[in-house]
């Protein structure tokens, strides 16, 4: 009996490697998912006969936390947001890239190396209205401010971040100098007072799909939101438009949770799609920006019209300030919290 044991332990272990090889990568869902879908997991899998099996989540650091901390990690690539692959780089949760084996750092955007993580895209929170409702463009955010020119609720996202730098433009602060103010006691109280001006017409948000959806819904007359989106609600017919002034473009990375099973195929996944053709064929289906330069020159002067990193969009555009968030992001948005409840 014993022996017979042994002898299928011995037959599955060699029969392991022959079994197809899967690797889950966990993305944020709706459009970004799709477009993700189209340039890299199915074009991996035809050239890999690696299986990609996609999880959607909404960022939650701590759910990778538990798994690396418990040593049961299921996750083998994750997509996240700018501030948690730094703090997730230094609380240990993901591997270092080996960027032999990704690509040349001299291909990408500086921002997009890190040495935890790669970036996905570039993305842009703008501000944007429903083109068939408002026959006036807003062209800056002391407009979105401005609720005797344009009358009725504007959507922003619940939370801090994006909207005290909003709300500083909107008080006349140049987008370059947005976070030297911020960063003093008097620039957040200027931000916030200048937020509770607009609190009565707000609309909040939480997911990324309801801004299109309140927008075309007339619930409010202008919204922030994704520039992702926008687009992917105009590819369904809709006919909303964005104003790129005073945008706040950040990136998304990919990284490997520490110590998944599955590291080199993860790795071999995210070179796969830090190519210029995969980064290209992402832009086509989406209107996020790659981050490998290389991919730019592949695209046509109508998808580059609609990216965040196309000049005409950049030009006023602000880089949301990794450090600054990650040293008082925290605080400011406690503050926020116990603003929005009064």
């Amino acid at each position: 009996m014993k022996k017979s044991l042994l002898a299928l332990v011995i037959a599955a272990g060699f029969a392991l490697p022959a079994l197809a090889q899967q690797i889950t990568v966990v993305n944020f869902g709706g459009a970004n998912a799709n477009a993700q879908k189209k340039a890299y997991y199915e074009p991996f899998e035809k050239t890999t006969g690696m299986k990609v099996v996609p999880v959607e989540y909404n960022g939650e650091q701590a759910k990778i936390k538990a798994m690396v901390e418990s040593k049961k990690v299921s996750w083998d690539v994750v997509e996240v947001e700018s501030p948690d692959v730094a703090r997730g780089c230094d609380e240990g949760l993901f591997e270092k890239l080996d960027y032999a084996k990704v690509g040349s750092k001299a291909d990408f955007l500086p921002a997009a190396v890190n040495e935890c993580g790669i970036g996905v895209f570039v993305w842009s929170t703008v501000m944007a209205y429903n083109g068939d409702k408002l026959k006036t463009a807003p062209t800056t955010w002391a407009d979105f401010w401005d609720v005797k020119k344009f009358p009725g609720k504007r959507g922003m996202r619940k939370g801090a971040r994006y909207n005290i730098e909003f709300a500083l433009m909107a008080d006349g602060v140049k987008p370059a100098d947005v976070y030297k103010v911020l960063a003093t006691k008097e620039g957040a109280d200027r931000a916030f007072k200048k937020l509770t001006e607009l609190k009565p017409n707000i609309q909040w948000w939480e997911a990324g799909a309801q801004p299109p959806q309140i927008l075309v819904a007339g619930d409010v007359v202008m919204s922030t939101a994704y520039n992702g989106r926008i687009d992917a609600a105009n590819r369904e017919g809709k006919n909303l438009k964005i104003t790129w002034t005073g945008g706040i473009y950040d990136l998304d990375y990919w990284v490997i949770p520490k110590g998944t099973p599955n590291k080199d195929a993860a790795l071999k996944f995210i070179a796969f799609a830090s190519t210029p053709d995969a980064q290209a064929e992402y832009a086509r289906n989406i209107a996020y920006g790659p981050t490998n330069n290389k991919a730019l020159a592949k695209l046509d002067a109508k998808v580059l019209a609609n990216l965040p990193t196309a000049p005409a969009n950049s030009k006023t555009a602000l880089q949301f300030d990794l450090k600054f968030w990650a040293d008082q992001g925290e605080e400011l948005e406690k503050r926020f919290a116990s603003w929005a409840a009064q």
